[in-house]
Parts: structure tokens; sequence; C-alpha cells
């Protein structure tokens, strides 16, 4: 916790470099601007970076497990409405009975098409489809041996067009995403040998196809002093972004089906010029999820904004 603490405290010594009197049109439907959020993909197509992201949480696995994942993840924007993604993840797990492990996840990659942007009414729509690459990361972190796709859509709606009689519900927003990962393998075995007997034990692990779903609410003070009304908060109040994540996931077939798991995310959001700090607490929905409450915290870059006229524009068909 005081490593967050410190991290926090560093990116926000430098909100003066990234305030400005206006946002650039980095994830913007209208006057709307959508944050990157930490545990929930966000619907827009763009160039930005996620550097680092960081979690930690204590699991039932193992009697107790303090698991602390590092997480990497940049996306680049081949045409202004597609973008390639690519990620991975440095995990460490922390038992309390057995010993200590540390790796790196499978590969993840993706790729997102926006299919709307409706500024009027501050709606961002998009499509992707996602696939973890089996056996690139270690199996001692749990890494799987196979691969696993996950086509999904994504969404976003501000409340900016609300009547005026309802002006301090406009900076609310909702965004949101709904997905299947659908892996290779329906299953794998695993043998195991009595070093004294000899006798084999086979143990058989079902991987049912899950549905992923979860959105976020939040409520913009960016919005309400720009689009409502100015209330002269001073910073770094007036870019804060209060928001409350649900992230679920529900195993869909093979004996697991109904068994939802997942967490509830309350956080906030400091959103500047060029990057953007978060952090979250993580408090788990159920037993099968876990007993503990766990800490996100992420540093996020907006590649766009920051090189506008070089890294940041797509590679084809124009700057934005």
């Amino acid at each position: 916790m005081n490593f967050l603490s410190l991290f926090f405290w560093l990116v926000c010594a430098g909100c003066e470099f990234g305030a400005t009197s206006r946002m650039y049109a980095h994830g913007f439907a209208g006057a709307r601007f959508f944050p990157a959020t930490l545990s929930t993909d966000d619907p827009f197509v763009s160039d930005e970076l996620s550097l680092p992201t960081v979690s930690t949480i204590r699991t039932p696995d193992d009697g107790g497990t303090r698991e602390t994942d590092i997480s990497m993840d940049i996306s680049k924007r081949i045409t202004p409405e597609f973008a390639i993604e690519i990620g991975d993840t440095f995990t460490a797990l922390n038992p309390h009975d057995g010993r200590a492990a540390n790796g790196f996840g499978n590969l993840e990659l993706g790729g997102k098409y926006q299919l709307l942007k409706n500024g009027e009414h501050e709606t961002i729509v998009s499509i992707g489809l996602g696939v973890e690459v089996g056996g690139t990361g270690g199996r001692s972190v749990g890494a799987d041996s196979f691969s696993t796709w996950a086509p999904g859509i994504f969404f976003g709606k501000g409340l900016g067009d609300l009547p005026n009689e309802l002006r301090f519900l406009k900076p609310f927003a909702i965004t949101g995403q709904l997905g299947v990962a659908i892996p290779t393998s329906a299953s794998t075995r695993s043998v195991t040998e009595d070093a004294q007997t000899g006798e084999r034990d086979i143990e058989v692990e079902r991987h049912p196809d899950v549905l992923e779903w979860g959105f976020a609410l939040e409520y913009s003070l960016i919005y309400l002093q720009s689009q409502v009304q100015d209330l002269h908060l001073h910073a770094p109040l007036d870019r804060l972004i209060p928001l409350v994540e649900f992230a679920l996931e529900t195993p869909l077939n093979r004996g697991e089906e109904g068994q939802t798991t997942g967490t509830i995310n309350p956080g906030v959001i400091w959103a500047g010029k060029y990057f953007q700090v978060g952090v979250e607490a993580v408090i788990p929905i159920n037993e099968r999820t876990g007993n503990n409450v766990g800490v996100i915290a992420q540093l996020h870059f907006f590649v766009d904004d920051l090189f506008p006229h070089s890294l940041g524009r797509p590679l084809f068909g124009g700057n934005k």
C-alpha cells in the first residue's frame, strides 16, 4: 500500500505539466471525455500506453496467496477507426502454504474497430477481438498451454443530452463491455505419480467458455466544470473523475454454468492533457472470488496527444 501511495503522489506531482485549459481529442465523443478505465476495457480506438498497471490482492488459493500483477498494454491505430493492441503481465505469487513463484503470463494480442461515434449524444460503440496466446507464459504462475479467443463489444454513453432540469446528472457516463472468452482446449489432463507406491493420479481440469461482462459508472468533474456549471474547483479536484467499475465473469458450460466471479472497484481517475492516473479498491463480489480487498493503480499515457504528428497518428487515413 505504501508503494501505491508513493506511486500516486509521484504522478500527481506532474499534474501541472499534464493539465491544460482544454482536453485534446483522445477519448472524446462530442464534449464528453471518456477516460481509460482500469478494470474493464474502454470503448474508444486510440494510440495509448498503460505503463504500469499494478494490482495486488490476497486470493483464496493455497491457504491464501498474495498475488501482485504488473502489466503493460499498448494500443496503436492502423486507421482512425481500427487499432491493434498488445500486452503482457508479470505476476508474483506468495502463498501462505508452499513456495513463492513469479513470471510472465501469456502474451495478449487484440484488435478493435470503432463502429459508431456520435458527438451529439456522447456515444461510442466498438467491436474487438482479443487472443491470449497459449504457451507464451510461465506455467508456475498459471499461464495456460492453450490459447483463448475473446470477441466482444464495447460501448460508452454520456448523459449530456439530458434536459437542463437534470443538469447535475449530465456529468454521469457509463462505459461497458460484453464478450465471450473461448478456449481452444475444452480440458487438460495432468498426471502425478506417487514416488513410493508408483500409483498415478490423473486430474482433469475443464475449461468452459466464459461470458466476460462489466461496466463503469463515472461522474466527471471535468464535464461538470466545463459543460454544466463552473464551481471554481482548484487543482487537482477540477480534473477528477470518480467512478465505480464492475468486472465480472460467468462460465457458460462444461459443468460450471452460472458460477460468476468478479470484483467491484470504486476509485478515482485524474486526467490531464498527456496522461491520466487512477487508483481503485478491488472488492470481491463473493467467496468464490475471495474474501480480501485489494488495490489497483495505473499510469496511462495518451500517445496520440503526446506525439500527434509522429507516433500518435494512424498509419493510414489521417491524423485523428
